[in-house]
């Protein structure tokens, strides 16, 4: 251990004189590959973690979830839903403070759903739920952000945000490569499963794939209330009292059709997620 210790204190002093004769004499190159794995690299800065929901008064909401994706933290998500089994083809990975699923086959040559959830590890009774995410291009392609619960038999649900681009008007559109395109989303509120209370299409009216937005709901003891980017776009009055737990997928299938060979597959395509939030209602919060 010590003459390891010893060898790397050299190779540190070796790399930084070889840097000043570079720059005094510029007739040395330096492997900065080399001197990268010797030398500590400074840790990003962290993103601000907004103390209240988008466009809401802070004094109302006390944050109970930031999940800002500076790694893949398996003590907060499983990477497949509790009915699965998980695919081990590899189609996500946090990537520079975003976390990325994109359309990939697996071995057998099929596109295969990956669905990243808090089942076990977080649920929550009311509040205000929050993503910030860029959607995936393609035919087929289903990305939602949910709130999903399954006690005993029943199976309560918000979706906040799901889009299906591939199935063109009125949910998106083809663009001069032939690729679908989500222009517009869904709302729905279950009570139960096949019993939905209300749902909306929300026509964002831009290209919901070329940057991120913010999709969320606000549940309170009388009823949901959806936003995007802040703004108030469904209002649905179902009294819901089950703790539930959030849901970060990408499906295929549904509205969107099946994909196929225009589907874009791999990271470049993919449903992209830079933080989910979760605040409590003050007057709901614990105290202390």
């Amino acid at each position: 251990m010590r003459v390891r210790k010893h060898l790397r204190h050299a190779a540190l002093l070796a790399a930084c004189l070889a840097i000043v004769f570079s720059a005094a004499c510029d007739e040395v190159n330096v492997n900065n590959d080399a001197l990268a794995a010797i030398v500590p690299v400074a840790k990003k800065t962290a993103k601000p973690v907004a103390k209240s929901p988008f466009g809401q008064d802070a004094a109302d909401y006390v944050l109970t979830f930031a999940e800002e994706f500076d790694t893949f933290d398996r003590q907060r998500w499983n990477d497949h839903t509790w009915y699965e089994t998980p695919n081990p083809t590899r189609n996500y990975l946090v990537e520079h403070g975003v976390l990325k699923i994109w359309p990939q086959r697996d071995a057998s040559g099929k596109f295969f759903n990956r669905t990243l959830d808090t089942d076990g590890k977080f649920e929550q009774t009311y509040g205000y739920f929050e993503i910030e995410a860029k959607l995936p291009r393609g035919k087929g392609t289903w990305p939602a952000f949910w709130l999903f619960a399954h006690p005993d038999k029943r199976r309560p649900e918000i979706d906040i945000m799901e889009a299906y681009p591939g199935g063109v008007e009125p949910w998106g559109m083809i663009d001069d490569a032939g690729v679908a395109r989500p222009t517009a989303y869904g709302m729905t509120v279950w009570r139960d499963e096949g019993i939905s209370i209300a749902n909306r299409q929300f026509d964002a009216g831009t290209d919901l794939s070329l940057k991120f937005h913010k999709y969320a709901v606000k549940w309170e003891p009388h009823g949901q209330t959806f936003y995007f980017d802040g703004k108030k776009v469904l209002e649905v009055a179902e009294r819901m009292s089950d703790p539930m737990y959030l849901m970060v997928d990408l499906w295929f299938g549904s509205s969107s059709g099946e994909p196929d060979e225009t589907t874009p597959q791999g990271k470049s395509n993919s449903f992209e997620v830079n933080y989910v939030r979760a605040w409590q209602l003050r007057q709901h919060a614990p105290r202390h």
